[in-house]
């Protein structure tokens, strides 16, 4: 019997009964469109998480205290007093590092700004005007602080926009005081619009002097972060190892493994968010295969009733000459054919509301969340569609062409 004859006998087999046909896609098609529909968001989520650190460019280094975290427990011990004054000197000589643009420390103090009635929960970050052009954060209005005022402790505050729209609204707020943990701080100029910079949305921050926020707001002597940029992209790498030669020898430190201190590159914060992602992304993959391989029994148990059904019709193409073979073909093509419809249309499903989320994702959030399609999603889906089709096809099919046509003729 002729392949098309075949594939001709397979599709009248599965016009017959057209809502069962459909029903049994459905397990196919959802399971499909939940693996395309997590792969692309999974990947539009690192893109996203991706843009906000190239911002910054290859040529920006950042020293954080405390050992790289290795898991959940590691994290507690991120905010040790590692890096201060001496490391701050030590890095910003050339002796020691060669190669640096800028150095500038930085501080974190989550807080609420107050003025008059209005408050503002957000975040406050200690630094230098270094660190305002590293982020390229300009005034819309007002100045940034200085270097003298980092040395005299000086009680001035650049704001976000957002800050300034909650305190102040329509009023000028350059020159106005507010309230940081108590204490008053005049406002020296409020920032432009930017969005999000290192998952930071400056919107939303007050920039001081490194030095008042250490002293007034912390009441500490170390830093947060030291963040530092090089003179070119093609020495970062060398600059990087100068850092933890310098910092290591300060320290009287001989085992690596023993750093109190870690650099986060744009090549590592690449690494660390496509493991993490990675990580995710065949989770909730392995989750939504749970629906494939309910689907995958679904079509068994089909194909089984259909076999049952069409008992005579088998046995009356036996006598009419049709192999075990034959037969065998005919309804592992149906099964393949209902697989392969299923996938095509899960790849199309998975590939539109992959589309509708990114655009969701866009509209809500402040990333710039692109929407993302991978090839090997197709791939991978029209893959498994025809695997399942094909090894839950095979029993059906196999019963199918053992059938006696003497027996099979005399069913009713």
């Amino acid at each position: 019997m002729t392949i098309k004859y075949t594939l001709k006998t397979s599709l009248t087999g599965l016009k017959t009964n057209k809502s069962r046909t459909l029903l049994t896609l459905l397990g196919i098609v959802i399971g499909i469109t939940s693996i395309i529909l997590v792969m692309s968001v999974g990947q539009g989520a690192e893109q996203a998480i991706l843009s906000q650190f190239k911002g910054l460019g290859s040529q920006t280094i950042s020293i954080e205290p405390g050992r790289e975290p290795q898991g959940p427990s590691d994290f507690a011990e991120m905010y040790t007093d590692s890096l201060g004054e001496k490391e701050l000197k030590a890095l910003q000589n050339p002796n020691n590092v060669q190669g640096i643009a800028n150095v500038s420390p930085l501080v974190m103090v989550s807080a609420t700004l107050s003025y008059q009635s209005e408050t503002f929960r957000g975040m406050v970050l200690g630094g230098s005007p270094l660190l305002a052009e590293m982020l390229d954060l300009k005034p819309q209005t007002g100045v940034f602080f200085t270097e003298d005022d980092i040395k005299q402790r000086a009680a001035t505050a650049i704001i976000g926009s957002k800050v300034k729209e909650k305190l102040f609204g329509e009023s000028d707020a350059v020159g106005q005081k507010i309230k940081i943990k108590n204490k008053t701080f005049r406002i020296a100029g409020v920032m432009a619009p930017k969005g999000q910079v290192m998952m930071l949305e400056v919107d939303k921050i007050a920039l001081v002097p490194y030095s008042t926020a250490q002293h007034y707001l912390l009441g500490i002597d170390y830093y947060h972060d030291i963040m530092i940029q090089t003179e070119s992209e093609a020495i970062t790498a060398r600059v990087v190892e100068d850092i933890k030669f310098t910092l290591r020898e300060l320290h009287n430190i001989t085992d690596p493994d023993k750093d109190d201190f870690h650099i986060v590159t744009q090549a590592v914060v690449a690494e660390r968010v496509g493991i993490i992602t990675g990580i995710m992304t065949v989770l909730l993959v392995s989750v939504a295969a749970i629906s494939l391989l309910v689907g995958g029994i679904g079509i068994m148990n089909i194909m089984l009733v259909s076999v049952t059904e069409r008992t005579r019709e088998i046995g009356l193409r036996k006598a009419l000459g049709a192999k075990n073979g034959d037969i065998l073909t005919q309804f592992l093509l149906e099964s393949m054919m209902m697989t392969a419809v299923g996938g095509t249309v899960g790849v199309l499903g998975g590939a539109f509301l992959s589309l509708i989320t990114s655009l969701i994702l866009d509209r809500m959030t402040s990333w710039d969340w692109g929407f993302s399609f991978p090839i090997s999603a197709a791939i991978l889906g029209l893959s498994v569609s025809a695997a399942i089709g094909l090894i839950f096809g095979l029993y059906p099919a196999r019963q199918a062409s053992k059938k006696s046509p003497i027996e099979a003729l005399r069913y009713e």
